[in-house]
């Protein structure tokens, strides 16, 4: 570029820092970042800017931090219209004898459009510009993710039992497989495999559920060593660990998001090391619900990549992800008994460039860069509560909440400006919403 070519672009966002992630521990000041099309066109000074290029529309943002938008790895969208309902219980408690009962009641297609538009609008207005789902009718979910323009990993549901969404493995592959073909190559929805967890599916599911992820080349996603019951049951069942079983199988692949993964044993971490799987934490949920800690530093040092997500709102209850990465930052400290753990960069790579490197798509989103994805957002650091700034990546995890989340962009769409959802009729929401709620509430007093 010369000194007298001015290049245009459709949008300019000036802002007071910017942290692009990587490289890494950088903060950068007083800089632009430009947009055209649906792609990151350059990060430049903004006096550099000013000689370079002319924007169709300039956006000045002096008290915020830019950065890329967070990347929710695990979830249960839909499951929004159930927060609050079952709460202070063990898991096996929660999911047997209130949440496994009330979908049966009331989970439909409907159900899953509606929960899922509240999740999406939660997590939008907190920063979130991809998320990972694992529910019912996820064609539903992909449908409402795809209007909406929020970019989604849409995990098929594999379990053994009947549900209202299919009548057992058979079906639920056949539906899922169909999901994976109708939006393959999608660069917004990307269809995954989802089996519940070990103990809820057979090792023949789980070999087909192997098969098709390489046939495919679907992603697969399960919950896995979520609680001590769940890893002592299975040995004294099958004499192995869920993770080695899961292993023997080919599960344990590049291809593999591991949820949860609270137990983990000296062995655990070996059959780990050199998989490429991925691990998912979900430090609030297994906080609530008692499942364990998931010992982020010991598989960070063997170099596998740790993400994060919110798991559902049932059962943390929000879906706001820079809660969680303060969760994550705190416990991460205490887990290993180091103060440096876990360090305010290392939380804020968990929720952006790790969450895209579990989905394969590191080399479009997760950090900030010429052309990349222009999935960015912005967080307001006025407010007396985050004052004075010395470090603003510290902030971010340590005293900021998502509510601060003042604008976002998903490949270039505005989404979230001066704090407003843009492309969600909140008021029509939020009827919906509460009809759902007064049956639920209903049913529960009968």
């Amino acid at each position: 570029m010369t000194a007298d070519t001015i290049v245009a672009v459709d949008t300019r966002i000036n802002a007071r820092w910017l942290i692009p992630i990587e490289p890494a521990n950088t903060v950068l000041d007083h800089q632009a970042l430009l947009i055209q099309g649906d792609r990151i066109a350059a990060i430049v000074s903004q006096d550099e800017a000013d000689r370079q290029y002319r924007a169709r529309e300039t956006i000045d943002l002096p008290h915020h931090v830019l950065m890329p938008g967070l990347i929710n790895m695990h979830g249960h969208a839909a499951m929004s219209l159930f927060r609050g309902l079952a709460d202070d219980l063990p898991l096996m408690t929660w999911l047997n004898d209130h949440i496994w009962p009330a979908e049966g009641q009331f989970v439909s297609a409907d159900f899953i459009a509606d929960g899922t538009a509240l999740a999406i609008a939660e997590m939008l207005r907190t920063g979130t510009t991809t998320f990972s789902d694992m529910y019912f009718f996820p064609e539903v979910a992909a449908t409402v993710a795809h209007d909406t323009g929020i970019r989604a990993q849409l995990c098929f549901p594999l379990i053994e039992m009947p549900t209202l969404w299919g009548s057992g493995p058979d079906d639920y592959l056949a539906k899922g497989e169909a999901l994976i073909r109708q939006w393959q190559g999608n660069p917004w929805i990307m269809p995954a495999i989802g089996p519940h967890a070990p103990y809820t599916v057979t090792d023949e599911s789980l070999a087909r559920a192997v098969q098709l992820s390489g046939d495919l080349g679907a992603r697969i996603q399960l919950h896995l060593h979520e609680t001590a019951f769940e890893v002592t049951d299975a040995v004294e069942k099958t004499g192995q660990r869920p993770l080695d079983r899961i292993a023997d199988l080919g599960l344990l692949t590049s291809m593999t998001q591991c949820v949860h993964m609270t137990q983990i044993s000296d062995s655990d971490l070996e059959t780990l090391s050199g998989s490429g799987a991925h691990i998912i934490h979900c430090p609030e949920s297994n906080l609530k619900l008692a499942s364990g800690l998931c010992p982020v530093e010991d598989l960070s040092k063997l170099g596998l990549n740790v993400a994060i997500g919110t798991d559902g709102a049932a059962s943390n209850n929000n879906l706001d992800l820079f809660g969680e990465i303060n969760t994550a930052a705190m416990l991460a400290k205490v887990v290993s008994g180091d103060a440096a753990a876990l360090s305010a960069h290392r939380a804020l790579a968990m929720a952006t460039i790790n969450g895209a490197r579990a989905l394969g798509r590191e080399h479009e989103l997760g950090s900030l860069a010429a052309g990349k994805l222009a999935d960015v957002i912005a967080i307001d650091l006025s407010d007396p509560f985050v004052q004075p700034v010395y470090d603003p990546a510290s902030h971010l995890v340590y005293s900021n909440h998502g509510r601060q989340v003042s604008h976002s962009w998903i490949g270039g769409v505005p989404q979230v400006q001066e704090g407003r959802l843009t492309r969600v009729d909140v008021p029509d929401l939020m009827l919906r919403v509460q009809a759902w709620a007064e049956q639920i509430r209903s049913a529960q007093s009968n």
